[in-house]
């Protein structure tokens, strides 16, 4: 892997031109996302992600990430093709990911909750050169597909190479850089295309307003983070970006969430951040050890994927005290390339629920939208995406204001809350879900009718899934839970269940009313718990 030198990062805006649209930029700022690479050389030895019992130093990373990346490119491999990475969070999806860059290569995160006929539809619409996926994601790509081995330890010995391409000579920094899918509000998961402009812009922004920008951090002193979110998120990009730069150790649990497992990394590894989502913080509070465990090393929460509601704000200080003052938060989506607002320590003390004000390089604005009580939060920023993959619909308009789908408010000091949504989408444990592609999943079903599908509040996860079901004589709810995990996410296949065999009720136009339908569940359990 040959070295890059390190561009300047500063903090001065200028308005520049993006395809014909006027956005907010930072004057000196890096190019492409694999020129990062070559901040692992200021933290040698130090450890930079971290998962039972191996370690990988951001030395080990360089030639992981070299030797991985020439593989790459001996299995045809070649500058903007799309490669597939699909498998559980690990110091190999870091290196893979980096991997694929380094070769000038796109990246694309599959959800690894995905079923298999969901992984197929990504493939068909992605059509990559090449999947890499691990050992429990490998099942569900079809063999038809050519990959390569998910494993990047390299052999004893092995340096740094200097024969891969240097990426960043041949492109700009408006190429696609890495694809990453959203629910959306319908269908089908969509891919969404980051520039390499839009997720260094955010990188950007977050590390300015943090005062970490390269040269404003000490090379002695850097972040234990305990990340225990999916690395195809957004977010998940965003922190190993984040972690190369200013020499974060990224702790991994070893799969899925377990609040027990939690505890014992932060007193372990003396973690100082955690990066995470509502529900795992709340479970957490909630495990019998979270008052044997020392967690005295726990300095800060930063919370995303879902709202920081007021009662789990005060339920984290009182449980992690210390964490007083230190809970940060922020808004944002996968089709802005992250946060677009962020609230510190203090903002989420003195402004309870806010979720803070816009970013440097970002503009809000709320547009009235007919029988909502709220505006819609528009974004413009250089931050957005380029587009969905293979679609000409856009929520961008011409003008560049990214319509979020999301209501909320704003105060005269530009500080931000976010009070419902226009648009029908489910967060269920900072998941995304859209209602329609459960319901068509619902309604391929062998025996199924006709189906409705909402979201009930649930004090754990946010949200769970809740589905309506007009069934035919002799179907099981058994059966059709079953039919629905080949098709969905394991997180989009209801949990509360109504079946009836009677037809569901119809608006004048002839279409389900499904706010009829909704109303009705909704009135029969408030009617319950008031009974019991």
């Amino acid at each position: 892997m040959s070295e890059v030198a390190i561009e300047r990062w500063g903090d001065q805006i200028a308005v520049e031109r993006v395809n014909g649209v006027m956005f907010r930029m930072y004057v000196e700022r890096p190019r492409r996302l694999e020129s990062l690479l070559a901040h692992a050389n200021r933290w040698g030895t130090r450890a930079h992600v971290a998962q039972g019992s191996r370690v990988l130093t951001f030395a080990d990373l360089q030639i992981a990430v070299g030797a991985k990346s020439e593989q790459l490119i001996r299995h045809g491999v070649r500058p903007s093709d799309r490669v597939l990475l699909m498998g559980w969070n690990s110091a190999d999806y870091v290196v893979n990911f980096w991997a694929v860059l380094a070769a000038g290569a796109v990246p694309v995160l599959a959800n690894t909750f995905w079923s298999e006929a969901e992984v197929g539809d990504a493939l068909e619409l992605l059509r990559p050169t090449l999947v890499l996926a691990d050992r429990r994601a490998t099942a569900r790509i079809p063999s038809s597909w050519a990959r390569a081995a998910w494993e990047t330890e390299p052999a004893a010995g092995a340096s740094a190479s200097t024969d891969a391409p240097d990426a960043s000579t041949q492109a700009d920094e408006n190429d696609a850089a890495v694809i990453i899918f959203t629910s959306g509000t319908s269908g089908r998961p969509k891919a969404v295309v980051l520039s390499h402009r839009a997720l260094l812009a955010n990188l950007q922004m977050l590390l300015q307003m943090t005062r970490r920008l390269p040269h404003q951090v000490d090379d002695h002193s850097a972040d234990v983070v305990l990340h225990t979110g999916p690395l195809f998120h957004i977010g998940g990009a965003q922190a190993m970006m984040r972690a190369l730069v200013v020499g974060n150790t990224l702790v991994l649990p070893a799969g899925r969430f377990d609040p027990g497992e939690a505890l014992e990394l932060i007193e372990q590894w003396k973690i100082n951040r955690w990066a995470g989502v509502p529900t795992m913080v709340s479970r957490l509070l909630e495990h019998p050890d979270v008052h044997r465990r020392d967690l005295r090393s726990l300095r800060a929460v930063t919370l995303g994927g879902a709202p920081l509601h007021v009662e789990l704000q005060q339920r984290i200080r009182t449980g992690l005290p210390g964490t007083s003052a230190r809970i940060a938060t922020g808004y944002g989506l996968s089709e802005n390339g992250g946060q677009a607002t962020a609230a510190s320590d203090i903002d989420t003390v003195e402004r309870p629920g806010t979720s803070g004000r816009p970013l440097p390089l970002t503009e809000i604005k709320m547009v009235e939208r007919a029988g909502w009580p709220d505006g819609e939060i528009l974004i413009r920023a250089p931050t957005q995406m380029s587009g969905y993959y293979a679609s000409d619909n856009s929520p961008i308009d011409d003008e560049g204001w990214l319509g979020t789908g999301d209501l909320g408010r704003m105060d005269a000091a530009g500080y931000v809350w976010i009070t419902g949504r226009c648009k029908d989408l489910i967060i269920r444990g900072g998941e995304n879900i859209a209602p329609a592609a459960v319901e068509q999943a619902l309604l391929s079903a062998p025996g199924v009718r006709d189906a409705v599908v909402f979201g009930l509040s649930h004090p754990d996860l946010g949200e769970e899934v809740a589905a309506v079901v007009v069934v035919d004589a002799g179907y099981t709810p058994e059966a059709i839970d079953e039919y629905l995990r080949t098709r969905l996410a394991s997180f989009s296949v209801p949990t509360r269940w109504w079946f009836q065999a009677e037809a569901l009720p119809v608006n004048p136009t002839g279409k389900i009313d499904k706010p009829a339908v909704v109303a009705r569940v909704r009135t029969e359990l408030a009617s319950s718990r008031a009974s019991s």
